[in-house]
Parts: C-alpha cells; structure tokens; sequence
C-alpha cells in the first residue's frame, strides 16, 4: 500500500478558510433591545458547494468533502484541486492524480495543484518525477514566501535521491523565504518513517549544518544530537564541516563531540 505523504510532504490548499458560524449574537453599541422590540433578520451569506466541503475537509470526512464539491462547477480549479486533496486523503492515488491533473488542466499555473501532483510522484517512490514537478511549480512562484513549503518538497525529494548538496539548497532556500518553515511543520511524521534510522539521522545532520551555516547556534545544536542520537557515526564529517567552527568552543559542542553515536 502506497505510504501517505502528509507531514513533511506538503499538500497545498489544506486549510480552509472558512470560518464556522456562531451561535448567538451581541449589539456591539451597548444598548439593549426591548421585548417589544420586533426580531431582526439575519442574513446569511449561503453556504457554497466549497465552504460546504471544506467544512467537511476540517471534520475529516472525505467521501462527504467530495461529494459536496463534486455539487460544484467542474471548470473550477480550485475545486478539482480540493478534490484531489480528498482522495489524497483516503490513499486513492490515482484518483487524487486525476483529479489534480484537471485543476493544472483548467490552470496551468495553479502551483498549489503542481506541487500536490509532485506529493502522488513522491509517495509512489517515483523520486525524479516528484523532483521535476516541485521544480515546475517552484519556478511559477520562486520568490514567494508561501513557495517554502514547495522548496521542503523539493530537498526531500533530492535527498530521497541521495542528492544532498541539492536537497541542502532546497532546503537553505526554504528557510530564506520562511525562517520558521522546518519548526512549523516540525513533524516529520510518515515520510520521515519512509527512512530507515540511518538516513534519518543523516538528514538531521544535514539540518544542523544548514541552521550552523545561518547562524541559529540553538537549531543547529538540537539537530546534531537528534543525528547523533539517531546513530550518525560519521563524526569526522562534523569535525571538518566549517558550519560548525563558531560552536566549537561550546561546552554543549564539546560534550557532544564525546558521546557515543547511539541508536535510539
């Protein structure tokens, strides 16, 4: 069965942003009404086919999503785009493609669909397709802060490439448009469980390097015990790496520089 490429891998268009009403109301003047005062109407803006399948994308319940956003138009982008996500969810991947291929279909530039295609590629293990469809919807946005995601989409695939001085860009890059984009969306969940406790330990190496390199002294020190922790036993790397020359002299470095790489 096809491994579900949530955490780390970053679906797009997963938030809804709609609102759920509130009981009750309030007069924001402070004044009171009367009994004999006659009831107000309320007008309510209807619910449309999306904020009805969003509503169920929050509560989980992905048959009814699509079934409400199939109610909607079918030359919508954004509702092909949230169908697919749908699917995605229940592990029909070939149904989510499907459905991702249309939004890209009805808009060519719709990143948010590029990158979600680039999550099936990725799931499937099919690591040099997920690469090319990141790297297709980085291009429509590359400087766009909201593209860091796409650029932790992008590393993780080259590092499943063993590609690592590509997945170090990617990465570098992402904490350049968002500085916080790692710790946000810190966890690593099923595609870090993908690894096997080796890689694991080598791709936190690698983020203590990149945060060393930026100067975040703290987040560079957190990833290289996860690594060591993890059994990253290649501490002449870490001797030699010059990212880490301002921490040398840290007594939390040193004491860390004499412990055993273990194996949780």
């Amino acid at each position: 069965m096809v491994s579900r490429p949530i955490a780390m891998l970053l679906v797009a268009g997963l938030t809804p942003a709609f609102a759920f009403g509130q009981t009750g109301s309030a007069l924001l003047d402070g004044t009171k009404t009367t009994t004999n005062a006659p009831p107000q109407t309320v007008e309510r803006e209807p619910i449309t086919p999306e904020m009805s399948g969003d509503i169920f994308l929050a509560r989980k319940m992905y048959r009814e999503a699509i079934d409400a956003f199939r109610t909607g138009s079918p030359k919508d982008p954004v509702i092909h785009n949230k169908i697919g996500i749908a699917y995605h969810q229940l592990l029909q991947m070939n149904q989510a493609r499907k459905e991702y291929e249309i939004a890209v279909k009805l808009r060519p530039d719709y990143e948010e669909a590029i990158n979600n295609i680039g999550t099936i590629y990725y799931a499937e293990k099919s690591y040099r397709r997920a690469t090319s469809w990141f790297s297709r919807a980085i291009k429509l946005a590359p400087d766009d802060p909201k593209s860091a995601a796409v650029y932790v989409n992008l590393g993780s695939a080259w590092f499943s490439r063993k590609n690592y001085v590509r997945a170090q860009e990617a990465f570098q890059t992402a904490v350049h448009l968002d500085p916080e984009v790692f710790e946000r969306h810190g966890n690593y969940g099923v595609m870090m469980q993908e690894r096997n406790i080796e890689e694991r330990a080598k791709f936190h190496f690698y983020l203590a390097r990149m945060y060393a390199k930026s100067g975040r002294n703290e987040l560079a020190m957190q990833y290289l015990r996860k690594a060591l922790e993890e059994g990253f036993r290649e501490k002449q790397k870490v001797a030699e790496a010059p990212e880490f020359n301002p921490l040398r002299d840290l007594p939390e470095f040193q004491a860390l520089m004499k412990l055993d790489p273990r194996v949780l």
